[in-house]
């Protein structure tokens, strides 16, 4: 029985798109925050108190990047990317200067949770806030 290369063609382009796919989907969602020297989370494209919103149980990549402000703590931490709520679930992330990912899944259960620095960075610390919305 030969084999019609016309139809071999077709499953290979076929089998590279369903892996593409597979792929896509494994590969979780990057975002960057900037955790700056003013004592302010940032984003790119995003102004004021920045936002993270995600899905119930989605896996995210924070690629974050730390810039070292007036203060920081004895072991290096020059922030800290924390939400209390979320502690026992990973969200409590020590950051040292430069660029650091971290791997964390969403809550199960939507809600709003405030992200906090908790290592004082500055005259600006109490400030440093931003949100992490868990929608459907």
């Amino acid at each position: 029985m030969k084999t019609n290369p016309t139809n071999w063609i077709k499953r290979a382009a076929m089998l590279a798109v369903v892996l593409c796919a597979i792929a896509a989907m494994a590969a979780p969602r990057v975002i960057s925050v900037t955790a700056d020297e003013d004592g302010k989370f940032k984003m790119p494209g995003q102004k004021g108190k920045p936002t993270i919103t995600l899905k119930p149980g989605e896996v995210v990549t924070l690629k974050i990047t730390s810039v070292k402000g007036t203060d920081w703590e004895k072991d290096g931490a020059v922030h800290s990317f924390t939400i209390n709520a979320l502690k026992d679930q990973g969200w409590d992330l020590r950051l040292k200067e430069g660029t650091q990912s971290f791997t964390l899944a969403a809550p199960s259960e939507p809600g709003e949770y405030v992200v906090e620095c908790m290592v004082r960075c500055g005259k600006t610390h109490d400030d440093m806030k931003m949100k992490l919305v868990v929608a459907p």
